[in-house]
C-alpha cells in the first residue's frame, strides 16, 4: 500500500521491554564483528505514514537486542534506504548493501512493487532476505525462494478477514459500492474481496466501483453518487491521508449513517482520525496488533512493546511498527537457529537461510510460522470502531480473531483459485469472538 505502481507490479500494499531469546555462548571463529542488515522502507512521500515509524522501530529494537548480546553475541548495526525514488533506485541500492556493505539480511519492503523488484536478487546474490511489509500475493505464489521470507501475513487474509466479519456481522446485506485509490492495490484487493464475496455470498449487486487517481484531495463527487445510491455497504481499502480525507469529507455529509463502512487497512488511521471516525463500522489491521488486543499471548510483552514506543516516540505504534518487530524478532530466531545447528559456528547464508524455513517465532500477540513456501501465517482481527476512556482514538470491540492459516490461501494455490472454492457454510465456522 504505496505510492501507484503498475497493476500488476505492485499491491499494497515494539517495543519495550522486549524479552528476547537467550544468547547463545559458542564463539565460532568465522563470527563477524556486527551483524549488517539493509533495510528499504518509505522515508519521504505519501508512504511514510508507515515507513517512518517502522525505522523508529528498528532503531529502537536494533538498541534494545544489541542491549541483551545481539544476536548469537553479535551486534547489529541496520542500514536505511528510502524507498521513495523507486524501484530501479532501489534495485541499486539493494545491490550495493550486499555487494560493497557485506551485509548479512536485507529486509525489504513497504511497497510491493518494491518487493517484486528484489526478491529475485535474493537468489541471483544468494543472500537472506526477510519481506518486512509488502502484500502482494505474487511473490510467494508465482515462485519458489530460496533465500527469501515474509514474516507477516498479505493481501489475501487482509481482505478476507473483514470479509467474513461483514457476513457475520450483516449477513443480509444486499449491495455494495466500493471507493479505492486508483493503483494496483485499490484494484488487486477490490478483485481479491469480490472473487470471495461472490463465492461465499453470490448475489449482492455492486451498485458503484470507483477508483479515484491517487493522491486525491476532493472525494465530493464520490460522496454525493453514493449518498444518492444508498449502498447497504461502502467497501474501502484506502490508505493514509486519502482515507483520513474520505471519512472526514463522509462524516460531515452523514454518509456513515446511511451505509457500513468495511475498512479494512483503517488501523494506521485512526490516530489521525480520532475523535472523527464514525462508531460501529467495521475496521482492520493488517494483523492481530491491535493496541486494546484484549488477550495478547503474551500480556507483559505487548505492554510492555506499546508502552516503550510511546515513551520514546510520543506516539501510539501502528501496524509497520509490529511488522518490523516481527522482522527483527524472526532474524534472531532463526541466525541463533543456525548458529546452534553448526555447534556455535557460523552459518553460511544458504545454512542461515535454510533455517527460517518452517521457522516459529514468538510475538507479544501470538506465534508466527513461516510455511514451506516462506510465506509467515498471521492472524487477523477484526471489530467495530468505538471509543473508550483509554484510547483518544477509535480501536474495536466486539472483535473477531481469524487465525492465519484459516484466511491465507494453501501452498501452492494461487488466491483467487482458492477463494473460488469457498462456501457459505465457511462464513460460520471461520475465527472466534475474542472481544
Amino acid at each position: 500500500m504505496t505510492a501507484p505502481f503498475s497493476r500488476r507490479d505492485a499491491l499494497a500494499a515494539g517495543f519495550g521491554a522486549v524479552l528476547l531469546p537467550s544468547t547463545l555462548s559458542a564463539q565460532p571463529a568465522q563470527k563477524p564483528a556486527e551483524f549488517k542488515i539493509g533495510v528499504t522502507t518509505f522515508l519521504s512521500g505519501p508512504a511514510s505514514v508507515f515507513g517512518v515509524p517502522s525505522r523508529k522501530a528498528c532503531e529502537m529494537l536494533v538498541d534494545q537486542i544489541n542491549a541483551s548480546g545481539g544476536i548469537a553475541g553479535v551486534p547489529i548495526r541496520a542500514s536505511f534506504v528510502d524507498e521513495a525514488p523507486g524501484t530501479d533506485h532501489l534495485v541499486g541500492e539493494f545491490r550495493r548493501l550486499v555487494q560493497s556493505e557485506g551485509v548479512h539480511a536485507m529486509f525489504q519492503s513497504i511497497s510491493s512493487g518494491s518487493c517484486l523488484a528484489c526478491t529475485p536478487l535474493s537468489a541471483e546474490l544468494q543472500k537472506l532476505t526477510i519481506l518486512w511489509d509488502c502484500g502482494t500475493q505474487r511473490i510467494f505464489e508465482e515462485n519458489r525462494w530460496q533465500y527469501a521470507f515474509r514474516t507477516q501475513g498479505y493481501g489475501t487474509p487482509e481482505v478476507l478477514a473483514p470479509l467474513l466479519y461483514l457476513l457475520k456481522h450483516k449477513p443480509d446485506f444486499r449491495t455494495i459500492a466500493v471507493i479505492n485509490q486508483d493503483y494496483a492495490w485499490g484494484r488487486d484487493s477490490w478483485e481479491l474481496w469480490k472473487t470471495g464475496m461472490d463465492a461465499m455470498k453470490p448475489g449482492v449487486r455492486v451498485v458503484a466501483e470507483m477508483f479515484p487517481r491517487f493522491g486525491s484531495t476532493d472525494f465530493s463527487t464520490e460522496i454525493t453518487r453514493l449518498l444518492a445510491l444508498r449502498p447497504d455497504v461502502i467497501l474501502s481499502t484506502s490508505w493514509g491521508g486519502e482515507l483520513v480525507t474520505f471519512i472526514r469529507q463522509a462524516a460531515e455529509r452523514r454518509l456513515h449513517e446511511r451505509s457500513l463502512m468495511v475498512l479494512p487497512v483503517a488501523e494506521a488511521s485512526m490516530p489521525t482520525l480520532g475523535r472523527s471516525m464514525p462508531e460501529g463500522h467495521i475496521i482492520g489491521t493488517r494483523g492481530d496488533h491491535w493496541n486494546n488486543h484484549p488477550s495478547p499471548a503474551n500480556p507483559a510483552l505487548f505492554n510492555g512493546l506499546v508502552n516503550s514506543y510511546r515513551q520514546r516516540f510520543n506516539e501510539w505504534p501502528i501496524y509497520p511498527v509490529h511488522h518490523m518487530a516481527q522482522a527483527m524478532w524472526a532474524l534472531k530466531a532463526g541466525v541463533e537457529k543456525a548458529v546452534a545447528a553448526k555447534g556455535g559456528g557460523w552459518p553460511s547464508d544458504l545454512e542461515m537461510a535454510n533455517a527460517f524455513r518452517g521457522l516459529s517465532f514468538p510475538t507479544p500477540t501470538s506465534t508466527i510460522t513461516l510455511r514451506e513456501d516462506g510465506q509467515g501465517l498471521e492472524d487477523q482481527i477484526v471489530g467495530l470502531s468505538s471509543f473508550n476512556d483509554r484510547f483518544p482514538f477509535a480501536v474495536p470491540k466486539d472483535m473477531i480473531q481469524f487465525p492465519g492459516e484459516q484466511v491465507s490461501a494453501p501452498v501452492g494455490q494461487k488466491s483467487t483459485d482458492w477463494l473460488k472454492t469457498l462456501k457459505p457454510d465457511f462464513i460460520a465456522s471461520a475465527g472466534a469472538r475474542i472481544g
